[in-house]
């Protein structure tokens, strides 16, 4: 009797594993290690003391953000049906939406928007908007290296946030760029650390990024971006070490592995909100049909 051998098929159509996307991968590594976490900055950095090496590796956690929103936009393009927005984004967040979403079921406001022009000064800028124009589905990223740190009311805060803007999103697209058209609006929070998940409340892992964006190995992509970030950057500090100890004729250990030590450092940030109030909004006479709620989970086979 003749075995066929089992065979697994692809889940998505796209794919992460390209030499152009590697390709632009090291162009982002090599664009924000070479400017401040070069040998020469490192090294430098050592004979300034300790004033200068803290002034050296503050902003890392804060550039391995901006890696990990550069690698995600990155992989979504290898989804043709995808349209992934990054700039012009701040969009408008009116106390009378926020006041909606705070005190209702997503399913009672469903059908509701706003007019993203009508003025106000609060806003909510996310890193991405990725739109499929295929099922004209929006879904509003928020990119974070951890939110570990974050509380219960803070993320809860974001989320409220994240969801008044989606209510304007879709006049927004229509009107600054381009006419784009959007059906649906979905809310997710992509952050790079496991501990504190939850994928029915649209707080996200990077290994579910597959899911996403519909591209097969897209979190696997990511999470090898930043072990070669974290190892470039490990290779430049063992090099600024020895070239210091050298001219200092005195050995200098190195650190240990990269956890613990520069990488857990976390860098409060804003939450993309502006610090000044709004005027009352009116909701838009002409409302369509629009959906909003948490990104989908994937379904388990």
């Amino acid at each position: 009797m003749t075995k066929l051998k089992k065979t697994t098929a692809p889940v998505y159509a796209h794919s992460a594993n390209s030499l152009e996307l590697k390709q632009q991968f090291d162009a982002f590594i090599n664009e924000l290690v070479d400017p401040s976490l070069s040998v020469d900055a490192i090294a430098q950095a050592l004979s300034g003391g300790i004033d200068a090496l803290a002034a050296v590796l503050r902003p890392l956690p804060a550039i391995e953000g901006r890696l990990i929103e550069l690698g995600i936009a990155a992989v979504a393009r290898c989804n043709t049906d995808l349209k992934v927005l990054t700039q012009n984004l701040r969009l408008p967040v009116s106390p009378t939406a926020l006041q909606i979403v705070e005190m209702n079921h997503a399913e009672n406001f469903r059908a509701l928007t706003f007019d993203s022009d009508m003025g106000g000064r609060k806003t909510y800028t996310p890193d991405f908007v990725i739109l499929n124009q295929r099922t004209n589905t929006a879904h509003v990223v928020d990119a974070k290296r951890s939110v570990y740190t974050y509380d219960r009311v803070r993320l809860v805060d974001l989320q409220n946030r994240m969801k008044a803007a989606g209510l304007s999103l879709p006049d927004f697209l229509y009107k600054e760029h381009q006419r784009l058209n959007v059906k649906e609006v979905r809310i997710v929070i992509l952050t790079a650390d496991s501990r504190k998940t939850d994928l029915n409340g649209g707080i996200w892992h990077l290994s579910q990024l597959d899911h996403l964006v519909q591209v097969e190995g897209a979190g696997a992509a990511i999470a090898s971006l930043q072990a070669e970030f974290r190892s470039r950057v490990d290779e430049h500090w063992k090099q600024a070490c020895a070239a210091f100890a050298q001219a200092c004729h005195s050995p200098i250990a190195p650190p240990g592995k990269s956890e613990g030590t520069f990488y857990e450092v976390e860098t409060d940030d804003e939450d993309n909100q502006s610090s000044d109030e709004a005027d009352v909004m009116d909701v838009s006479g002409n409302a369509q049909l629009i959906k909003l709620g948490f990104a989908q989970a994937p379904t388990r086979h």
